[in-house]
């Protein structure tokens, strides 16, 4: 996963968008203003912050050491970082962004959820 792919897989979702409000290298992935991801695109190694299921966060850190841990100054239950540039197969990062996209959405008011065309 290169930071370009990264980004537009992110803004392929219904009504993303990237924002910058906690400094110029940090892009934050936001649906119906709900951050879905977080990323510093030029470092390395490339990592993202995704919202994850509680359970879902343990078996995938526990699966993949090192390359999935607790989000990095966010609610670790919640979230994790993950480790995007080789390491983890480029299919299951962007399972991992579609999940947190979807668990942001759900967490959405119905009227803004069916905008999105996800009930």
């Amino acid at each position: 996963m290169t930071p370009g792919r990264l980004r537009a897989l992110c803004l392929s979702f219904n009504a993303a968008v990237e924002d910058f409000p906690f400094d110029a290298e940090t892009s934050v992935f936001k649906v119906r203003g709900k951050m879905f991801a977080l990323s510093s695109l030029d470092a390395r190694p490339l990592t993202v912050n995704l919202k994850c299921d509680p359970d879902d966060a343990l078996r995938l850190r526990a699966d993949h050491p090192g390359l999935v841990v607790p989000g990095w100054h966010m609610n670790k239950r919640h979230w994790n970082t993950v480790t995007a540039d080789g390491g983890l197969p480029d299919r299951l990062v962007r399972e991992l962004v579609e999940d947190s996209y979807d668990l942001v959405v759900a967490g959405l008011p119905r009227a803004e959820r069916l905008r999105l065309d996800r009930p």
